[in-house]
């Protein structure tokens, strides 16, 4: 493989917000004396647009990938055929996160490898020989301000369509006036191809209803989403048209303060935020969608307008996320369940651009802990493993020399000393540890092994004398904004350190590491036995904290013995009724309570909780018109307010592993061994008449569903044929010779009440 290697940019300058810099055109002209294939191979420090004659050739949306270059720098390649005679390269290269100024809260505006874009690239021969070098990025590169004349990753695009250059990524184009291309600094990052899937568009949604109001007029789209809008006008010369975007209205004019944050640069960000802005050229219908940022909205004000252009045409939502395949699905006869599980995949779609960010308006950072807490929702409904194994390299890059890790990535430095923990940490564990369950897959594990390691003894320089971790987020959001929750730091803490111990010895013996997965699961029994030690309460058995999360947390991860399970379960059960029946949780407790409850034969209750219509529950979003998830459960009287910190947030997403799990019953791999096992364990929920799920394994598809009739119930299977399933039934009910569990195949199967 021939990699780039030479990079060059347009100018030493880089946009900021006192003085915008455009992004550039890169074009060069070479000859070839025969038709013949080839390959072009270009990293970016940034995003970039590449053509090759006359065609738009880039991968995908905001290409090659989104990192720190000090650690990873990225390229694409592409075969081409190369025309007898003139041939043209071009490129419009754009900041990316090689410079972020809207990133400052998190210190992007300052980090170390900030600079102008940039870019390398080789035209060669399809061999592998030194001597199949074409052409190489250089100073013959010409070079030229692009129309868009400021772009930021967070804030948006501006776009003079009066600075296009018509034909300029066309042949015989005369570049005669031009500058050239400079030499620039070769980036720190490590040389990588982006190996993952494309950032595509979904799908185009119109709008469902316009609003005028004082300074322009509302679109509407009916749900909250990630992308961009495509404009379509025949304006003036001149005409200065503007699109704000957010998630909801507050007093029938955006909500901004939802979508950013209040610093001391607000009475600057708020008109600057979420906005694209477009200058029309005046000369017949023009067509403009942003090249180098997107947004999450639902609501999009345009400005700078006439009545008579405020139509239906002038604007549509074109979504863009990773092109994720559906792996699995689930739906019921609740209506309100199905539709959860609806808006958790659309959550988990509109944060996922090269890797899970936390939202697609606020920040879209690589937040770890909502990776790490939706991780098995999204492994259950799609394919993101592609993915998660090109971040997961960047996070073991980000790690630092005494095993800490931040709480984003990619991150400037912004991190360690807030917005991380174990909490956060798992992350490190979580997404190669599922990825191996479902998917029988040990590629991140051999190449993160040395990380785990580090990690784990970073881990024990922070406990403290009782052997206890109290050092980074905790239960965040917890139901009500409640802070600090009612789970303590060092009870969540401790046992999720504990959980990180226990999956990463399971995935070193996974890959014969036998000596290193004993020393984890050491370190796993040392966290469980201080935590029992000092945080429960022997007589009681009542975690520290004597909350929701506190108990489910202790009961799911395992700090409990068998014999003491019975008693701490009914103490989690009074907890719950005492909150009426409600998720009095944070993000780590919400993760798991639900799981817990159907462990123990509470699946209905479990159901109850989540679809209930009061507050706090996701029904209760949903009655308030949620259409993704959100970041937090806030009584009613503050909907639709900056209350609500995000409207599309994806870490409460695992309800979605719930139902698949528990109200359908496929789980796979129990046994953490096996990717081909299967446990048929459905929960046959009062409320409903039929539930169904499934999912496609790497041996095939498994599905179950079933049908409540007068005398029992229906399960109907799809077992793929080499697969080795058992089905388990809850308590009352049987199948037609009696068994409560046994082998079963594809097929339908009557289970009668006992």
């Amino acid at each position: 493989m021939i990699t780039p290697k030479y990079f060059i940019a347009a100018t030493k300058n880089f946009n900021t917000f006192e003085k915008n810099v455009p992004a550039h055109y890169f074009r060069r002209s070479f000859y070839s004396e025969s038709a013949c294939t080839a390959r072009i191979s270009i990293a970016v420090c940034g995003f970039y647009e590449l053509y090759f004659n006359e065609k738009r050739i880039t991968k995908g949306f905001l290409s090659p990938y989104i990192s720190n270059t000090n650690d990873c720098v990225y390229f694409d390649e592409y075969e081409i055929d190369l025309d007898v005679g003139e041939n043209i390269i071009g490129i419009l290269l754009g900041n990316g996160f090689q410079n972020n100024p809207g990133g400052y809260i998190w210190d992007f505006d300052r980090c170390d490898f900030r600079s102008a874009p940039k870019l390398a690239l080789t035209v060669s021969y399809k061999t592998d020989s030194e001597k199949a070098v074409i052409l190489e990025s250089d100073t013959d590169f010409k070079v030229a301000p692009s129309p868009i004349r400021s772009d930021d990753y967070r804030f948006g695009e501006y776009y003079d369509a009066n600075f296009e250059i018509d034909g300029w990524e066309k042949k015989g184009f005369d570049d005669s006036g031009w500058q050239s291309a400079i030499i620039a600094d070769a980036p720190k990052g490590e040389l990588r191809m982006a190996d993952v899937a494309p950032i595509v568009k979904e799908c185009e949604i119109r709008p469902i209803g316009i609003t005028e109001v004082k300074d322009g007029y509302i679109y509407d789209f009916g749900m909250s989403n990630s992308g961009v809008c495509r404009l379509r006008i025949s304006g003036k010369k001149g005409q200065k048209i503007e699109l704000q975007h957010a998630d909801s209205l507050h007093e029938g004019d955006l909500n901004i303060a939802q979508v950013w944050f209040v610093r001391d640069f607000w009475e600057r960000d708020k008109g600057l935020v979420h906005k694209d802005t477009y200058i029309c050229r005046g000369d017949g219908t023009e067509v403009y969608q942003p090249s180098f940022t997107y947004h999450g909205f639902r609501y999009v004000k345009v400005s700078g307008i006439t009545k008579e252009q405020a139509t239906e045409d002038l604007i549509t939502f074109a979504v863009y996320h990773t092109e994720l395949h559906a792996r699995g699905d689930f739906e019921c006869s609740s209506k309100t369940a199905t539709k959860i599980q609806e808006i958790t995949k659309r959550s988990i779609l509109s944060n996922f651009h090269h890797f899970p960010t936390d939202c697609p308006q606020r920040e879209k950072n690589g937040w770890t802990a909502d990776a790490a807490l939706s991780c098995e929702a999204a492994l259950l409904n799609f394919d993101p493993e592609r993915n998660y194994r090109e971040w997961m390299h960047n996070i073991c890059k980000a790690q630092s020399k005494l095993g800490s890790l931040p709480g984003i990535v990619p991150t400037g430095g912004w991190g360690f000393d807030w917005g991380n923990g174990p909490a956060w940490d798992c992350v490190l564990a979580y997404l190669p540890y599922f990825t191996y369950v479902y998917r029988g897959e040990t590629e991140m594990i051999r190449e993160s092994h040395e990380s785990f390691i580090k990690y784990l003894g970073y881990l024990r320089t922070r406990t403290d004398e009782n052997g206890l971790l109290s050092i980074g987020l905790g239960d965040w959001c917890h139901v009500g904004n409640i802070h600090p929750p009612k789970a303590p730091l060092i009870l969540t803490d401790s046992v999720m350190a504990m959980d990180i111990a226990r999956k990463i010895s399971v995935m070193l013996k996974a890959i014969g590491m036998i000596n290193e997965a004993a020393y984890a699961l050491d370190e796993s029994e040392k966290y469980r036995d201080a935590i029992r030690e000092h945080l429960i309460d022997r007589e009681t058995l009542i975690a520290c904290g004597s909350c929701q999360s506190s108990q489910a947390m202790c009961l799911f991860y395992g700090v409990f013995d068998e014999s003491e399970k019975d008693i701490a379960f009914e103490k989690l059960l009074c907890m719950i009724r005492e909150f009426d029946d409600h998720i009095d949780v944070g993000v780590l407790g919400g993760r798991v309570i639900f799981h817990v409850l159907s462990d123990f034969g509470y699946s209905d209750l479990a159901f109850k909780m989540i679809t209930r219509e009061d507050f706090p529950s996701y029904g209760n979003w949903l009655k308030r018109g949620a259409t993704t998830l959100w970041e937090n459960f806030i009584p009613e009287d503050s909907a639709f307010t900056s209350d609500v910190s995000s409207m599309n947030h994806h870490f409460w997403g695992d309800v979605s592993a719930w139902f698949i799990k528990c109200v359908a019953g496929i789980n796979i791999n129990p046994s953490e061994n096996d990717a081909r096992a299967i446990l048929i364990r459905p929960s046959f929920i009062d409320d409903l008449d039929d539930a169904s799920a499934y999912h496609v394994m790497p041996i095939g598809r498994v599905s179950s569903k079933w049908t409540r009739v007068p005398d029992g119930v229906i399960l109907d299977l799809e077992i793929p044929d080499n697969a080795s399933a058992v089905a388990s039934l809850p308590s009352g009910f049987a199948f037609e010779d009696l068994s409560v569990s046994k082998a079963v195949t594809s097929g339908r199967y009557k289970i009668i009440r006992i």
